[in-house]
Order: C-alpha cells, then structure tokens, then sequence
C-alpha cells in the first residue's frame, strides 16, 4: 500500500514520512507552542520551564528541589541555574528541608506568589486559545489523555 504525498504548501517539500511520524508532530507542536509562550510571556521575562517551577512550587511548598526537578523531567544540571534564576529574581527561596537538612526545600517568596497570581490570570486566556484551536473542551481533555498515555 503506497503511502499518500503530502506537500508542504510554503515550502513545496515532500513531507510525507514525518507528516505520519508521532514524534515530529509532537515537536512541531512544541516549538511552536513555546514560541507562542515567548511571545505572549515576554513582558513577564519567563520561559516554560520557569513557569512549570514556580507553578510546582506554589503547589507543593516546601517540597525538596529534586522532586520538583524529577516531577519536571528536569536534570539536575538544567535545574539548578534555572532556581538560581527564579531565586535571584527573588520569586522563590531555598530553606534547608525538615526532613533531610542536606537538602534544600523551596517556597515562593511574596514577590513570587504574587508573580505566581499574574502569569496564571494570562495563562487562563493562553489556555482557552489552545482548547479552543483543539476544538473545545471535551476535545482537550481526550488530547490530554492521549498525551498522558505517551508519557508512561
């Protein structure tokens, strides 16, 4: 059975092999979403994976920065800069942990629970953009599950 051509219509390429592929359409998807983050987060100077810390950490304060990096997927190496990032901003600070004083904990600070409050209010229209472009909220939620099942 022959596969059907399909052709990019900007730039005449046979896309064909990674119109089908699960994986291209997840990245595409990705990149340019995060450049529709950039663009609509610019004025709050936050990347996607600032907003998912401080979003984790305004959650569940107090937990230990490993397991706001593992509920991430974040490596340590990407990590850390980035919570030196949000700490020097002064939006969030790191405690030593009550249950192993060799880790650190970490908590919104004021400014940061505040910051927090803003970048929500416009994620909520960032978030009916994209439930809307998927075609409702039903639609959503079944793309959500889907995409939960590829993450297992």
């Amino acid at each position: 059975m022959s596969a059907t051509v399909v052709i990019d219509d900007r730039s005449g390429l046979d896309i064909s092999l990674i119109d089908r592929s699960v994986l291209f359409q997840i990245r595409r998807s990705q990149t340019l979403l995060g450049r529709r983050f950039q663009s609509r987060f610019s004025d709050f100077g936050i990347t996607p994976g600032e907003y998912g810390v401080l979003l984790l950490i305004a959650s569940n304060p107090g937990r230990k920065q490993t397991e706001i990096a593992d509920a991430l997927g974040m490596q340590r190496a990407n990590f850390v800069p980035l919570i030196n990032s949000l700490e020097a901003r002064h939006l969030m600070e790191r405690r030593p942990s009550a249950q192993d004083k060799r880790s650190n904990a970490l908590y919104l600070t004021a400014a940061g629970d505040a910051f927090v409050k803003e970048i929500c209010a416009a994620e909520e229209t960032f978030e009916a953009e994209c439930t809307a472009r998927l075609g409702g909220a039903k639609a959503r939620e079944a793309f959500m599950l889907l995409l939960a099942r590829l993450s297992v």
